[in-house]
């Protein structure tokens, strides 16, 4: 069984940064897109910024320039490296692992979820 935990949230105050971690187990995620979302009260959950195991990255425009994704293979860990946050950034942020996964099952289909991670952005 796929499963995510985030750690890293947390208050921060506008201007400041904040490094989000997910770390993903139970297979192999070589196929696998690992990324991150978030939903603001009120709001819908909307992607922030997603990484390939072979390094390519996407992002939202409301991020571009302040987050970093990265990922570590060995680890099978994707993190967000969040700087100038604002306000509006304040959200449940989730981890989300899709494409196809090896385990002893075969290559499997996946889109799995993290539990959520609060990160409020408060002075």
């Amino acid at each position: 069984q796929v499963q995510l935990v985030e750690s890293g949230g947390g208050l921060v105050q506008p201007g400041g940064s904040l490094r989000l971690s997910c770390a993903a187990s139970g297979g192999i995620f070589s196929e696998t897109v690992m990324g991150w979302y978030r939903q603001a009260p009120g709001k819908q959950r909307e992607p922030v910024a997603s990484v390939t195991s072979g390094g390519s990255t996407n992002y939202a425009d409301s991020v571009k320039g302040r987050f970093t994704v990265s990922r570590d293979n060995a680890k099978n860990t994707v993190y967000l490296q969040m700087n100038s946050l604002k306000p509006e950034d304040t959200a449940e942020y989730y981890c989300n692992a899709r494409g196809f996964y090896y385990s002893v099952k075969g290559r499997t289909p996946l889109n799995a979820w993290g539990q959520g991670i609060l990160v409020t952005v408060s002075s």
